[in-house]
């Protein structure tokens, strides 16, 4: 990966990542994407896709694993620590206070509408960051085909993930050596 602007310092991948995390409250993908591509120019969006693609295949939250990865990008442990950081402590705590709310008000109308019209927002916002990434030129290739054909043998005609995962890894292998 390249960078496309200066590097940040620990205190601004904490805050940036903090200021994600509170933006975009139960779906912070496009957040960071807008972030991380569009104001601060630290990954492009190639990056970004490539990035978002190694984060979907570990295990854990995927925004998690974007803050850990670009911290350690920037400034290794320090960088991976301060970004996490950013992203966990401010949601932890409105959790925390939301749950305390909902407990004591979750029966009433207002609350209840307030929490559906939370969780319609957040879709449109993943469904927009979906359609930016769409848009990128790694998903215009034969890539994109390797994703619709992983998504109708996985989700459709219910071919068990690690079978497909071991066919395609023998694929690539054998494309790689010819």
């Amino acid at each position: 990966m390249t960078s496309t602007a200066t590097s940040p310092r620990p205190a601004e991948l904490f805050l940036r990542f903090m200021q994600v995390a509170v933006s975009g409250f139960g779906g912070v993908g496009p957040w960071a994407q807008r972030m991380l591509v569009e104001e601060r120019r630290w990954l492009n969006a190639e990056e970004f896709t490539d990035l978002m693609s190694l984060c979907q295949f570990l295990p854990g939250p995927n925004i998690v694993n974007i803050a850990v990865c670009v911290g350690a990008r920037f400034h290794g442990a320090r960088g991976a620590l301060a970004a996490f950081a950013g992203l966990m402590i401010a949601p932890f705590a409105i959790v925390l206070g939301l749950g305390v709310l909902y407990t004591q008000y979750g029966d009433l109308p207002a609350v209840s509408s307030a929490f559906r019209g939370v969780s319609a927002a957040a879709a449109g916002f993943i469904v927009a960051m979906g359609l930016k990434m769409a848009a990128s030129k790694r998903l215009r290739s034969a890539m994109a085909l390797f994703a619709v054909v992983a998504f109708i043998s996985v989700a459709l005609v219910r071919v068990p993930l690690g079978l497909f995962l071991i066919v395609g890894v023998f694929q690539s292998l054998a494309k790689c050596t010819n």
